[in-house]
C-alpha cells in the first residue's frame, strides 16, 4: 500500500485517537465495553437564515470504512517511527501487536437513524457500543464521513424547497474540496436534488449526468474566426436532442437568446424540440420574465429556462418572489414561467454556503463491567455541552393530525405508547416540561435501528431511490414553521422521565463530588 493509501486506513484518524488507545491498552482497559454516541448539536445557521431540521446522510460511507478497514504491516511500520518529543518512540511494539491484530471495527455493533431521514439536535443519530479502544478509534471517521453529508443533504433539501419543486442540479464539482465532491454529490441527492454534474458520482448512484457547455466553447468560435451563433449550431448538429444553450456569453437579450432562438427554429425543421436556455449572469429574474417571452412568441414555450451563478435558496426564493412581482407587466404569467425553471447550484451546495461545518460530536455516554451498564456523563460550564447518560433509545411522537411533532431521547428499554399521555422534559433546563395528553399521541416509532453487527451490515447498501423517499416522506410530516427558510420553528426534542431524572441524579451527584 502507497503512503496515500493511508489516508483511507486505520490511520485515518486524528493521532489522538491512537495515543488514548495505546493508554487504554497499557492501563488494561482497551477491552471495557463501552457506548459512544454521535449526535449534533445545532441545525446550521447560515448567517441571514437557519435551518429548522437536517436530512441525515453519510451512513453508507461510513459503514464501507467500518467494513474495509484493516490494519496493515506498513500502518504499523509508519507508527513506529514516531517519536516523542524526547526521542522516544512513541508506539511501543506491545500496542502496535495488539493493533495489528485487533484495530479493525468488527467487534463494534452500531445502532443508528436510517439514512435520508430527517433529524434534529440532540438526538442520538448512531450509537457505537464494543471494546472501549476500537470504538475511541472510530471517532474521528465517523465525525468526517457524517458531518458533511448531513450538512449538504440538509442543504440541497432547502434548495429544492425553495424551488417549489422545480428541478434543482448539483453543479458544483469545480468549487468543492478535492474528492469530497464526491460525497457531497450522492448527499445532495439524498436531499432531493435531482441530478449532479459530477458524472462519475452520478453513474455510482445510478443517476444520469446533467451538463450543457460553457462560455469558453462560444469564446473558442469566436477566438476562431466564427461566431456565437456559430458555436450554437455546432453544439445543436452534434447534440439535436439534448440541445440547452448558455446564452449570455456577449449579450443576453440582443445577441444569445436571438441566435439561440434561430437555431431553436433549425433544429424543429430537422424533427428536433430544444431542451431550452441557461442563463448564468444578471439580473435573474428579469432576464428569465424576458427571454421566456421571447420564447414563448417564437414559439418555444415549453423551452426550459435554467438559471446559474451562485444560486442558494435565498437567491431562488427572491427570484421567485420577484417573478410573482414583475412578470405580469410583461405579460408573462408567473406559475408557468416558475414552473418551466431550472437550477443549477455550485459552490453555495458543494460547500454548504454560510454553514461549513456541522456540530457533529461523538460521546461516551456509557461504560461496562461485564455484568452491568454505568451511565457517562460530561458536564460543562455551557449547558448546551452538557450530555445525556446511559443506554438510550430514540423515538418519533406523531399528534393527532399525523404530523411529527416532538423526537424523545429516552432510556433503553423505556416504553412510550402511543395513546397515552406523555410528559416531556426539556434537555437543558430541568423546570421546563410539558404533557402531551392521550388524544395527542397517535403514533410512536422508534427510530435507531442495528446496521452493523458481528462484523457485517444488516442489510444491504440501500438505493438512492429509496433514501430520496424516506426524505421527502419525513419532510411531508414536518409542520410548515419547521421547514421555513428564514427564522424556522423549533422542532421540539426532549427528554423522557426517566432519562430526565437519570441526568438531574448524575449532575446532583458530581456536583457534591
Amino acid at each position: 500500500m502507497s503512503r496515500g493509501g493511508m489516508t483511507e486506513s486505520i490511520l485515518f484518524t486524528d493521532l489522538y485517537q491512537l495515543t488514548m488507545a495505546q493508554l487504554y491498552f497499557r492501563r488494561g482497559m482497551h477491552d471495557t465495553p463501552a457506548q459512544f454516541e454521535y449526535f449534533f448539536r445545532e441545525t446550521p445557521d447560515y448567517g441571514g437564515h437557519q435551518a429548522g431540521y437536517c436530512v441525515f446522510a453519510g451512513l453508507a460511507e461510513l459503514l464501507d470504512f467500518v467494513a474495509e478497514v484493516r490494519v496493515s504491516d506498513e500502518e504499523v511500520a509508519a507508527l513506529r517511527e514516531l517519536r516523542t518529543g524526547g526521542g522516544d518512540r512513541l508506539f511501543g511494539d506491545d500496542f502496535l501487536t495488539w493493533l495489528r491484530t485487533s484495530g479493525g471495527f468488527d467487534a463494534l455493533t452500531l445502532t443508528a437513524v436510517r439514512e435520508g431521514r430527517v433529524v434534529h439536535p440532540g438526538t442520538p443519530l448512531v450509537v457505537a457500543q464494543g471494546p472501549l479502544a476500537q470504538v475511541q478509534l472510530l471517532e474521528t471517521a465517523l465525525l468526517n464521513k457524517l458531518n458533511f453529508p448531513t450538512l449538504v443533504a440538509t442543504k440541497a433539501s432547502r434548495l429544492k424547497r425553495a424551488a417549489r419543486g422545480a428541478p434543482v442540479f448539483e453543479m458544483g464539482m469545480r468549487r468543492g474540496q478535492g474528492s469530497g465532491v464526491n460525497v457531497a454529490a450522492r448527499a445532495a441527492m439524498i436531499g432531493g436534488v435531482d441530478a449532479s454534474s459530477n458524472t462519475g458520482a452520478s453513474l455510482s448512484v445510478g443517476v444520469p449526468p446533467v451538463g450543457t457547455h460553457a462560455h469558453s466553447m462560444v469564446q473558442a468560435f469566436i477566438a476562431a474566426g466564427g461566431s456565437e451563433i456559430d458555436a450554437f449550431r455546432a453544439y445543436a448538429e452534434t447534440y439535436p436532442d439534448n440541445c440547452l444553450l448558455l446564452v449570455d456569453t456577449v449579450d443576453t437579450l440582443t445577441s444569445g437568446l436571438p441566435n439561440a432562438i434561430e437555431v431553436f427554429e433549425e433544429l424543429r425543421t430537422r424533427g428536433h424540440e430544444p431542451v431550452g436556455i441557461r442563463l448564468d449572469s444578471g439580473d435573474l429574474a428579469y432576464l428569465a420574465i424576458l427571454c421566456a417571452r421571447e420564447l414563448d412568441r417564437a414559439g418555444f414555450g415549453n423551452a426550459s429556462i435554467t438559471l446559474s451563478n451562485q444560486l442558494d435558496e435565498l437567491t431562488i426564493w427572491q427570484v421567485l418572489t420577484q417573478i410573482d412581482e414583475e412578470a405580469g407587466e410583461y405579460g408573462v404569467e408567473p406559475g408557468r414561467l416558475a414552473a418551466r425553471l431550472r437550477y443549477g447550484v455550485g459552490t453555495q451546495l458543494i460547500v454548504s454556503g454560510g454553514a461549513p461545518a456541522l456540530d457533529g460530536v461523538f460521546k461516551l455516554v456509557a461504560v461496562s463491567d461485564g455484568a452491568t451498564w454505568r451511565p457517562a456523563m460530561k458536564l460543562s460550564d455551557s449547558p448546551g455541552k452538557v450530555t445525556n447518560p446511559g443506554e438510550k433509545s430514540l423515538y418519533r411522537i406523531y399528534d393527532e393530525r399525523g404530523m411529527a411533532t416532538a423526537d424523545v431521547v429516552a432510556q433503553k428499554g423505556e416504553e412510550l405508547t402511543a395513546g397515552e399521555p406523555v410528559r416531556l422534559y426539556h434537555p437543558g433546563e430541568p423546570d421546563r416540561n410539558r404533557l402531551l395528553p392521550a388524544e395527542r399521541v397517535s403514533r410512536i416509532e422508534p427510530l435507531l435501528e442495528d446496521v452493523w453487527v458481528e462484523g457485517r451490515r444488516t442489510s444491504e447498501r440501500e438505493s438512492l431511490a429509496d433514501l430520496r423517499k424516506r426524505r421527502a416522506a419525513d419532510e411531508a410530516l414536518l409542520d410548515l414553521g419547521v421547514l421555513r427558510l428564514l427564522n424556522p420553528h423549533i422542532y421540539h426534542v426532549s427528554l423522557s422521565a426517566a432519562l430526565w431524572r437519570l441526568k438531574r441524579e448524575l449532575t446532583a451527584s458530581a456536583r457534591v463530588a
